[in-house]
């Protein structure tokens, strides 16, 4: 696996993509840090490894990390850390920390104040999963890079409307 930093992993069962990871400290600056470091991440995949980011999926990332990181720091007191791997046309993003826990995802009630960053998440990525290991649990989204209405031009050579767009050509 090729680490976006320019180091290597040998593990030969190591999905192939570019990869970085960060330790979390326990302070709250730790979410804007992880934030400025995803950023920043994708910023270098985009520029030295060519890899086409949009500007949505960077505004995605972002709040999907700070969403992460935010119940990590919350709800689990130990070491964590947060890993951002792109694989295809995805960025994944893991927050690993030390609680045996699987956080509960409420379901939507719009009266409910705080408590939605699970269904933001669940509701932006294209995939998301929690997985409970021995010192832990790991939770994982993964967000596509391409804006969907980046799409290319149909059959008649016209680019898609975004939905909702009723307006006649």
């Amino acid at each position: 696996m090729q680490s976006i930093d320019g180091d290597s992993e040998d593990r030969p069962d190591a999905p192939q993509g570019i990869s970085t990871a960060m330790p979390l400290s326990g302070d709250a600056s730790c979410i804007a840090d992880a934030r400025q470091f995803a950023a920043a991440f994708l910023g270098r995949a985009r520029a030295e490894h060519g890899v086409a980011v949009s500007a949505r999926a960077m505004d995605v990332t972002q709040l999907v990390v700070s969403e992460l990181v935010t119940n990590a720091r919350k709800h689990a007191p130990g070491p964590a850390v947060m890993e951002l791997r792109v694989t295809g046309a995805l960025v994944e993003v893991t927050v690993r920390d030390t609680v045996r826990v699987r956080p509960a995802v409420g379901s939507v009630d719009p009266q409910r104040i705080g408590r939605h960053g699970l269904e933001i998440v669940q509701a932006l990525a294209e995939e998301f999963h929690i997985h409970l290991e021995p010192a832990g649990k790991r939770v994982t989204a993964r967000i596509a890079l391409a804006d969907p209405s980046d799409s290319g031009p149909d059959d008649t050579g016209r680019l898609p409307r975004p939905p909702g767009d009723t307006c006649s050509a």
